[in-house]
């Protein structure tokens, strides 16, 4: 009888493949795992670490030898938690906004402006007994109005030798105190087409950079001052009439003591008196101001 043939087992060449997927399989997993936790939901873990701690925290635990013998215990007030001693906890900031300006402060601030406010009325008081100035105070700021027509003349730019006093007088009193200095020019809406002042903007805009460099060699430091023009945009009075174009005119000084105050009305004039029946009421818009750095 023949002997049966033994088949030799097949050799499973690939087997390689199984535990290579495996690894795969991790590696792909772990780069998940690392990219989901890259990027934390600060909420989310908050929400974590609270369930944690709530579930896992035990009795304080501390690196100190447990003393031996009578020892009076923790009452329910101490100040030692997990073994953190009241002098090792740090403080974080307060989050609450800083205390508004005190009234004593504001108290200093308005007297300061009432001493500065009479001064310019005193240096003043015969352009405004002749209506040629007008000073202005709210609690915020202090205004000086000047008609333009005692400091320049028609279509210029270039002080008037007579109004050099004047502007003398104002910059001494100015210069004493550290508050910032708006000037702003205005005209009527009279067009102007010169090739120095193409128009009302530049004319407006040129007066008032004019007292700036003025009041700037009288002392008064450049980085107090701000040059605004506004041209015709924010008229006083009527421009139909020779008596309001002449109001229109202008030169404002505003002296800043703070921001001005949500009840304070506008610095520049626009609210120190109601504009003529004539114009028409409606929305006040911002007219875009050239400023002009001195």
């Amino acid at each position: 009888m023949a002997k049966k043939h033994e088949h030799e087992d097949h050799i499973n060449h690939e087997a390689w493949a199984i535990p290579y997927g495996d690894l795969v399989t991790l590696l792909l997993a772990f780069f998940v795992v690392m990219y989901a936790t890259s990027s934390v939901n600060e909420g989310k873990y908050k929400v974590l670490s609270d369930s944690l701690n709530a579930a896992f925290r035990g009795a304080p635990r501390t690196m100190e030898p447990i003393a031996i013998g009578d020892k009076p215990a923790k009452t329910k007030g101490d100040d030692t938690v997990a073994g953190i001693k009241p002098g090792q906890v740090i403080k974080l900031e307060s989050d609450k906004p800083a205390d508004p300006e005190s009234p004593a402060e504001d108290t200093t601030l308005q007297g300061h402006l009432q001493k500065m406010s009479e001064d310019l009325e005193t240096a003043m008081q015969d352009l405004i007994d002749q209506e040629m100035i007008r000073i202005e105070r709210t609690p915020s700021w202090v205004e000086v109005e000047i008609k333009a027509d005692i400091l320049f003349p028609s279509g210029s730019a270039e002080i008037e030798a007579s109004a050099l006093a004047v502007l003398d007088r104002i910059a001494l009193i100015l210069a004493e105190r550290p508050y910032p200095i708006r000037i702003e020019g205005h005209t009527d809406t009279r067009p102007i087409r010169t090739s120095q002042f193409p128009s009302n903007w530049e004319l407006s805009a040129a007066r008032a950079a004019r007292i700036v460099r003025l009041f700037e060699g009288r002392g008064i430091g450049p980085g107090r001052m701000v040059v605004a023009g506004l041209g015709e945009n924010q008229p006083l009075a009527d421009n139909t009439t020779e008596e309001g174009r002449n109001r229109n005119r202008r030169v404002t000084i505003v002296i800043l003591g703070k921001p001005p105050a949500e009840n304070d009305p506008m610095p520049g004039g626009i609210a120190a008196e109601p504009v003529a029946e004539a114009i028409a009421v409606g929305p006040v818009t911002a007219a875009p101001a050239v400023e002009v750095a001195p």
